[in-house]
């Protein structure tokens, strides 16, 4: 028990402090309310659920085996992240006739999107690895408690980022605010893929 509390707060410092699911997120949120952050939440909450998964079903010893499949990994994750930092930055710079006009853009990434970064992450699977190093189990319904963990806490972190987000979002309706919160948000994903480049 004292494990899977030590977990516990494990998860909530890495799913409250910012990365780019969090940056993601309140972005949605500062364009069309928590609403529009929903699909975002759930892609990142069922990828890493299914990150989990994959890597009891033995995964993660096979990243831990082969280094190069690891970086692989973070590669083709940090390009990702770049991609939609840089198009975030292309749109607030010269934003498109339709999207100015349109009263919910769409956000940067969707479900779909977040639910596969997830598998690019390699913060993702640092965390999902330290989790089921620390909390060896027998059986596979002996995971259903961290499982758990991983629904509950991310979801709750990313509602808080989406309120902050809708609090924002008072002053994302003037295009000139919303611009710059895109270039800034864009700078900050750019900056966030480097470091995951930058790791070992």
């Amino acid at each position: 028990m004292d494990r899977l509390i030590a977990l516990a707060g494990l998860l909530c410092i890495a799913a409250i402090t910012p990365g780019p699911n969090n940056l993601v997120v309140l972005r949605a949120a500062g364009h069309g309310g928590i609403r529009a952050a929903v699909p975002a939440i759930a892609g990142i909450v069922l990828g890493g659920l299914l990150l989990l998964a994959l890597a009891v079903l033995g995964a993660g010893a096979a990243l831990l085996a082969h280094p190069s499949l690891k970086q692989g990994i973070g590669a083709i994750g940090s390009l990702y992240l770049a991609w939609l930092g840089v198009s975030l930055c292309v749109g607030g710079v010269s934003p498109r006739q339709s999207r100015a006009t349109s009263a919910e853009p769409v956000p940067a990434a969707g479900a779909l999107g977040l639910l596969g970064f997830q598998f690019l992450n390699p913060k993702s699977w640092v965390m999902v690895l330290t989790a089921l190093a620390a909390l060896p189990a027998a059986a596979l319904r002996d995971y259903l408690p961290l499982a758990g963990l991983f629904v509950l806490i991310p979801t709750v972190c990313l509602l808080l980022w989406a309120a902050l987000g809708a609090w924002l979002a008072r002053w994302l309706v003037r295009p000139v605010v919303r611009r710059g919160v895109d270039i800034v948000m864009g700078v900050l994903l750019v900056a966030c893929a480097s470091l995951l480049l930058l790791e070992p």
